[in-house]
This record gives C-alpha cells, structure tokens and sequence, in this order.
C-alpha cells in the first residue's frame, strides 16, 4: 500500500473479475484459457518480486553513496577523539584534587561534598562550567523531568555522567567514566570495523541482477501470445461481465445459428 520495503502482499482469491472473451473460453474448455490464468498469477508474482529487488537495490544504492561514507566518517572522527583523551589523559591510582568554581580540593570528601553543593544550586538544562577534574573540563546540568544532576567531562569529546547523592560516590562515577574510555573506544573500533564490512557487501550486492528476471521475461512473452491468440485484452469488449449477461450473449448467438 505505501509502495515501501518490506513489501507485503496478499491474493485475493474470493474475488475474480472476467472478461468476455474470458468467460467464453472458459465455457468452451479451451486448455489454454487455463494457462493464461495459471500465467497471470506467476507473473504478477514475479513483477512484485522484482518490484521488492529494486526496492532493496535503490536503498543499497542510496547507502553506498550517502549513508555507510558519513557513518564511516563520524565513526573515525569519533576513534580518533577518543584516542587523544586517552592519550591526554594520565592514570591516576588515588584522588588527584578536583578544581570546582576556582578552587583547588585536594581531599576527596571535601572535594565531593563541594561538588553536591554547587550541582544542586543548578536547576536549569544548560549546561556550567563549574571546574575540573584530571584534565577534563566539568560542565554542569539539570534535567528536570528526571530529576537528576549530570556531569559532562569536557575534552575532545563530551562524557556524561549521572550524579547521585553520595559524595564519594559522585567521584567514583567520574573515575569509572574516565577510565572506561578504552572500552568505549574498543567499541567504536568495532562497530567501524563492522560498518566497513557493511559498506563492502553492500557494494557486491549491489550488483547482483534478479535471479528470476529470465523466468518473469519468458513467462511475460508467453502470456502475450496467449492474450493475442484467445483475442482477450480486446478494449471494445466489456469488462466483468455478470453472469446473466453473458448467458444473454450465449443464447443470442445459439438463436443467429438456428
């Protein structure tokens, strides 16, 4: 209905509307208006899925041109940013000092307890610069449809971090954030990994022809000829006729042979 992939059909098998010269054929049990029947189904089959395999193809097709190189390139970018935090960023085995609004804390609960003070003084989305911590910029926001103080670690790229209550806590989250870089970018190398293997199958099956394209044209071929030899397709003629009318027909033509 909307012409979109995935296509999905169903056949109307309650309804069938007969032409004239269909009608006539089948009453004379001629074998070939059953073909033709047969044929019409088979065809229409095979025009809705070539109609699916160049749905599938132009979408591949659109992909290789736009989607997989953009994603290919934000993906890299990404790698590349997490790299350079990674590599500015130094191992710390115990609290460093933390820099809120300022002021240098050197003791970790002092340095928590500020933190939970400054963050619930922000009620408001945008996003506050409120100090540092190990070489990453603080950006401070509230969300207040979930009630919750976030943190964004600030550098090449942006990390964020869901504040709790806890003032030793809090810390702990910033550290495990920072130190979960090197999966987070074992995932982006992964997933761009995967993405060229994408774009590469994309590319070879974009070539592939549809593989019943000689069946659709030999069977359209043959249908034609059957169309032209039982004379139906005719515009003049009516089409659908009910049954009535074509026993009218029947008879009138029964009375011009007596």
């Amino acid at each position: 209905m909307t012409s979109k992939s995935p296509v999905r059909s169903a056949e109307d098998i309650d309804e069938a509307s007969l032409s004239y010269a269909e009608i006539k054929a089948l009453a004379s049990g001629n074998p070939k208006i059953k073909e033709k029947m047969d044929l019409d189904i088979q065809v229409n089959k095979l025009k809705l899925a070539k109609a699916n395999y160049l749905s599938e193809k132009y979408d591949l097709e659109d992909k290789i041109i736009k989607y997989y190189p953009s994603k290919i390139f934000a993906l890299k970018e990404r790698i590349a940013s997490y790299e350079k935090d990674i590599k500015e960023t130094p191992e710390v085995t115990e609290f460093d000092g933390m820099m809120i609004k300022g002021k240098r804390y050197e003791d970790k609960e002092t340095a928590g307890k500020a933190l939970l003070i400054t963050c619930k003084s922000i009620q408001d989305s945008a996003q506050q610069n409120i100090g540092e911590y190990r070489g990453f910029k603080m950006l401070a926001s509230y969300d207040s449809f979930y009630q919750m103080h976030a943190i964004f670690l600030m550098k090449n790229l942006a990390h964020k971090v869901e504040l709790g209550s806890d003032v030793f806590g809090n810390i702990t989250r910033l550290d495990n954030a920072i130190n979960g870089l090197y999966k987070k970018l074992e995932i982006e190398q992964n997933l761009l990994k995967n993405t060229l293997n994408q774009f590469e199958n994309a590319k070879e099956e974009v070539k592939r022809p549809f593989d019943k394209e000689d069946e659709l044209q030999e069977k359209s071929n043959r249908l034609s000829e059957l169309n032209k030899e039982l004379d139906i397709g005719n515009k003049d003629e009516k089409e659908a006729m009910s049954f009535d009318e074509v026993q009218f027909e029947t008879e009138k033509d029964k009375s011009k042979e007596r």
